[in-house]
């Protein structure tokens, strides 16, 4: 399969086998995990350090025999292990698994392409009507191109309303952003340029949660997805992408914000009253810096909950794809946040060649929920692309 894409492929991690699919699946099979394929692989483009790693394919897992699979739905769930139909995807805890339900009541796992569009250069479009003549037979062609190779569904910023308007649609997701595009307001304040800002583009690397015009704008920028409301195929939302939640705003909002920002206020009166006196930002340690962490998260995500909720109450809100390692990632009052608000939690799994049981069950204790793996993607450096952006790792075959 020589795909020139770059595929974000997006699966449900905390989704695993129940018993009657892994008893029509398992056999003897290889026993001892020999003959795992190893691959050479390097962190990016620029990097010099290519290191040989072993990648695990379910053909080579030790007992485990690949047999055809049950037959699908619509959705592309099998159709085994049924539980109840509401119509809409949920979430559902059986024993110790999470599972996603889909509307008809079967166990779904949600194989997906992010960015699944049409591009929009002229050289693209040129290319486009060549190909396909037109974007009605590219949705329908390349629809199946992924269903012919295992595919279900698709990730963020994919171009939902030609997949809605297809015959068979794909399962899809919808993001909306209204942190990211309130920035371009804020931003005007500042003679529309910041002059300190972090790689997403936040003034001092801080989300303007506090801010009382970002409430007006979040339930402008929400009240859109209205409209999907009533969508059997629509998976559920994201809000955002990958803020910058660092383990030092506490620090960041009364260090670099003027004493009349509201972020500054906000922070300055949650720790005078945690200590209990007029205090300093000299005075700040690591458990203020923790536990201010998940005040200022919570500030956020309850607003976009909210209006996620309001304006569509039956499709999942997929939160805000997590993405900072030593950040978000490793911060537990982050979690505990977003297992309050959030049916699947979202994360963008970078920097890592493959899941880490220890990390991935401080998610699942931390938040309560599941969570969703909705980046990852590795490049082949023969595929005629530059493949010289992005967090993904390179190697060197389409084949790898």
């Amino acid at each position: 399969m020589n795909l020139k894409l770059r595929w974000f492929a997006f699966f449900a991690v905390n989704i695993y086998f129940s018993n009657a699919v892994a008893q029509s699946v398992t056999d003897k099979g290889n026993t001892s995990g020999a003959g795992y394929h190893q691959v050479n692989a390097r962190p990016n483009a620029s990097s010099n350090n290519w290191k040989t790693y072993t990648a695990k394919t379910l053909d080579k897992l030790p007992g485990f025999k690949i047999k055809a699979d049950p037959a699908l739905n619509n959705y592309g769930s099998w159709k085994i292990n049924q539980s109840a139909a509401t119509g809409f995807f949920r979430v559902e805890k059986r024993a110790d698994r999470w599972w996603i339900v889909d509307p008809e009541g079967y166990p779904f796992i949600h194989r997906g392409v992010a960015v699944f569009r049409p591009a929009n250069s002229d050289l693209q479009k040129e290319a486009l009507a060549k190909k396909y003549g037109t974007a009605e037979t590219w949705i329908k062609q390349e629809s199946q191109l992924l269903k012919d190779n295992g595919f279900n569904g698709t990730g963020a910023w994919s171009d939902v309303e030609r997949i809605r308007q297809s015959e068979n649609p794909l399962v899809y997701t919808v993001i909306v952003s209204p942190m990211g595009s309130y920035k371009s307001e804020h931003q005007k304040k500042f003679g529309g340029k910041y002059k300190v800002a972090g790689w997403q583009g936040f003034r001092f690397d801080l989300a303007m949660v506090f801010d009382p015009e970002f409430d007006a704008h979040v339930e402008k920028t929400i009240s859109v997805i209205a409209k999907y409301a009533s969508d059997k195929n629509l998976l559920g939302y994201f809000t955002d992408n990958e803020l910058p939640w660092k383990n030092d705003a506490l620090d960041r909002h009364l260090n670099f914000l003027a004493k009349d920002e509201a972020g500054y206020i906000a922070a300055k009166k949650w720790l005078d009253e945690r200590k209990g006196k007029d205090a300093s930002v000299a005075e700040i340690n690591d458990e203020d810096r923790l536990a201010f962490s998940g005040f200022y998260f919570e500030t956020y995500l309850k607003k976009v909950a909210a209006a996620v909720r309001k304006y569509d109450p039956n499709h999942l809100y997929l939160g805000c794809r997590f993405n900072q390692e030593s950040e978000e990632l490793k911060n537990p009052e982050i979690f505990k946040v977003a297992g309050k608000y959030m049916d699947i939690v979202s994360i963008n799994h970078y920097r890592k060649w493959e899941p880490v049981q220890s990390i991935m069950a401080d998610w699942a204790s931390w938040s309560g929920k599941p969570f969703i793996i909705t980046e990852w993607y590795t490049k082949g450096e023969d595929s005629g692309l530059p493949n010289k952006s992005g967090a993904g790792w390179n190697v060197p075959t389409q084949t790898d």
